[in-house]
């Protein structure tokens, strides 16, 4: 069997009726023939939406079949005994021209109850926010379940809503069981759990051309809220300059903060994981094998676990998302 190497993926892009154009004109992805790209996705084992590989002779194989083939050579042997043959990782891009629905998402606990499917934990990096673009995250402090239960049946459930400005290179991190929405002029990388179980609980009234609502999960939201509550939902981190610096430690997933203006080797050996390389901004290049692979913003690259070492060729100054398990 050919050795692996570092794969990278066909986009597929999602219309949204909140979506977009940053997608395309701040990380030049052509997304037509769409009109309101809402996301990206860029790496993704959700059925129905599996990615494929865009390079090398395994191009035009998708990320599940993959694993079938490959297995602990691929992910990592512990990730493997794991997940088994599911990629545990979902990575996006989004861009929102208005606010998404207000939402929450069920733990593993009750997602396996409910739907046979993992939960959704997820953590937010912004790349691009309008000037007075915020967040809703979390609930605010004091807010208890029957506070919020009359909130929502009298149709005040913003009154409850926590909201926070927000601005380039902001992280939050979405535990399921938090409430949350991206307002409007954000455009944002997503990391999370492989799963696409959303309650949605407030639609901001909206109706598509059709005059129809949006379905709400409001009664099988309730059970899926955490309602404890924080002061600050920011995710600090350091900026570090070719050293990577933690940004979050989790059981779902691991990110560092990488900022690299030279070439710079990383050595994989003892990470019994798979590592992903999320562009944010710039243009890097990656040698394996006399075998070039090209990476620019808005994509990702993903690096078998059975390669032990990568060196990072980046044009001038490249920010990137390094995660594994």
């Amino acid at each position: 069997m050919s050795s692996l190497y570092p794969l990278k993926f066909k986009p597929i892009f999602k219309e949204k009726i909140w979506g977009g154009d940053k997608i395309k004109t701040i990380l030049n992805k052509d997304f037509s023939p769409l009109s309101n790209c809402g996301e990206l996705w860029a790496l993704s084992g959700v059925e129905g939406n599996v990615s494929v590989v865009a390079n090398g002779f395994l191009s035009g194989n998708d990320l599940n079949d993959l694993i079938e083939i490959y297995m602990d050579e691929l992910v990592g042997d512990s990730v493997f005994q794991k997940f088994g043959n599911e990629f545990p990782v979902l990575i996006k891009f989004l861009n929102s021209k208005d606010y998404l629905s207000v939402q929450v998402h069920p733990d593993d606990s009750l997602a396996l109850k409910r739907h046979n499917t993992m939960g959704k934990t997820e953590m937010w990096y912004i790349i691009d926010s309008d000037d007075d673009s915020e967040l809703i995250i979390g609930l605010k402090e004091g807010t208890k379940k029957e506070n919020y239960i009359d909130k929502l049946r009298n149709g005040n459930i913003k009154d409850v809503l926590n909201s926070v400005k927000i601005a380039k290179e902001d992280v939050f991190y979405i535990p399921a069981g938090r409430v949350h929405a991206i307002g409007k002029g954000v455009l944002l990388a997503e990391i999370q759990q492989t799963s696409d179980i959303t309650y949605r609980i407030y639609d901001w009234d909206r109706v598509d051309d059709k005059g129809n609502t949006r379905e709400l999960h409001a009664d099988l939201a309730l059970d899926a809220i955490d309602f404890n509550t924080e002061s600050d939902y920011y995710t600090h981190y350091a900026r570090l300059k070719n050293i990577p610096t933690e940004i979050i430690q989790t059981p779902f997933f691991n990110v560092n903060n990488l900022i690299i203006d030279q070439k710079q080797t990383f050595d994989l050996a003892l990470r019994d994981s798979f590592t992903i390389y999320i562009c944010i901004e710039g243009v890097f290049k990656i040698i394996h094998n006399n075998m070039e692979i090209n990476v620019s913003a808005g994509e990702c690259v993903l690096i078998p676990a059975e390669i032990n070492d990568i060196t990072i060729f980046p044009e001038n100054n490249i920010l990137l998302l390094e995660v594994f398990q």
